[in-house]
């Protein structure tokens, strides 16, 4: 399934695509000094997005001087569909990049946007994102780190949890409860962090599969004092600005279980034509294949809307959808491959650079999590969407 685009829009695609032969991303030598966390911006990692930056081509629909080209939304929608068509990563800090500067941009105070975003954007500073609490990780409304206003600053306690690159980032966008005494979702408000602040404590906790890197932690404030002028945007409105910040994590992350998830079915159909599916385990691939075509359609569709100024709750469908259906497909390989299914170079590393179906399918679960959980998600589209009671 493909749209059509204008003359003017196939015209960018060629640019853009010529622009990305003659400016290739780091090459793995070139990589040779890792990465260790999504906030550790390594030089090779800062040479890129400046590139990108100085280029328009980071983030291509904000003006030239955000780093963009002022592109319509269908150049946008190109842009995407080409870097991750290529698996290039556009930054090593996406939350930084892709949820924090907008939120920013979004809420922030002209002193803010001047102070963070061109910064975050050059890869000069790094990011976390301070949500989830060992009580309230999809939950956000849970949340129970506390922000005192004392005079002209906040004194903030508590605790937050899958702190991606805490360990490394110079700031966090933290949401903290500023009055307990009023319903959850009206007590919340959003500090802007530095990392450096006495009081914090980060501990990086180590994933089973990647054991030289961390990029979860534990972070820990205890007295942490943040200057008044550090709020972003207005005191207890933060769950207005966790669901902005959300839906920008959300609205990149369809076209990425889209491609994910044809590299799947790449894989099955390979699988199949080498151990000669039969008519049931053929259908199971078609279905795998519908389910590629729908998240497409679906997306697209919110696309459109998206391109015409009018609200898209095809977001909240696409990321249940489309992180559930990559998972199913995964599961598929694993059941149908036996003991292929665990050999990670049996399709080389040209199609398949992720890893053995098993690893691929254990790693999807964690698929279904970021930008809200499949369970709040279906609380979402059920009350928001559907109209249904709580």
């Amino acid at each position: 399934m493909q749209l059509h685009f204008s003359d003017d829009d196939e015209a960018f695609r060629v640019e853009l695509i010529d622009w990305l032969e003659k400016n290739p991303p780091p090459t793995e030598e070139e990589r040779a000094d890792p990465f260790r966390s999504s906030a550790d911006l390594r030089p090779w990692a800062v040479r890129w997005q400046r590139t990108l930056f100085d280029n328009g081509y980071l983030v291509p629909g904000w003006p030239p001087e955000l780093g963009g080209r002022s592109a319509s939304p269908a150049q946008q929608m190109i842009y995407f569909d080409e870097i991750t068509r290529r698996g290039i990563r556009r930054s090593m800090n996406p939350q930084g990049l892709a949820i924090i500067a907008p939120s920013i941009l979004d809420f922030g105070t002209p002193e803010q946007r001047e102070k963070f975003v061109l910064p975050t954007l050059r890869a000069e500073i790094s990011w976390c994102l301070g949500m989830s609490e060992p009580n309230a990780g999809s939950d956000l409304a849970s949340l129970t780190t506390r922000a005192v206003l004392d005079g002209d600053r906040f004194v903030v306690n508590g605790q937050k949890v899958w702190t991606s690159g805490a360990q490394h980032a110079a700031w966090c966008l933290c949401f903290v409860r500023t009055n307990p005494d009023v319903p959850k979702h009206k007590g919340i408000s959003v500090l802007i962090i530095d990392m450096k602040t006495p009081g914090i404590e980060h501990r990086p906790i180590a994933e089973l599969t990647e054991p030289t890197y961390a990029d979860f932690n534990e972070v820990f404030f205890t007295d942490v004092e943040v200057p008044r002028e550090n709020l972003l945007g207005e005191l207890n409105d933060g769950w207005r600005l966790s669901m902005g910040s959300l839906a920008h994590e959300r609205a990149m992350l369809w076209i990425n279980y889209a491609y994910d998830l044809a590299g799947v079915i790449d894989h099955l159909v390979e699988l199949g034509r080498e151990q000669g599916f039969d008519a049931r385990q053929r259908d199971l691939v078609a279905s795998a294949y519908i389910d590629h075509q729908a998240l497409q359609a679906l997306g697209y569709s919110g696309f459109a809307k998206f391109a015409k100024g009018q609200a898209a709750p095809e977001h909240s469908i696409l990321k249940l959808f489309g992180s559930e259906a990559l998972q199913r497909a995964l599961l598929l390989g694993t059941e149908e491959s036996g003991v292929v299914g665990i050999d990670v170079d049996h399709f080389g590393p040209k199609v398949w650079r992720e890893g053995a179906f098993v690893t691929q399918w254990l790693r999807s679960f964690g698929a279904t999590i970021p930008g809200g959980t499949s369970e709040i998600q279906r609380n979402i589209i059920a009350e928001r969407l559907l109209g249904l009671p709580r």
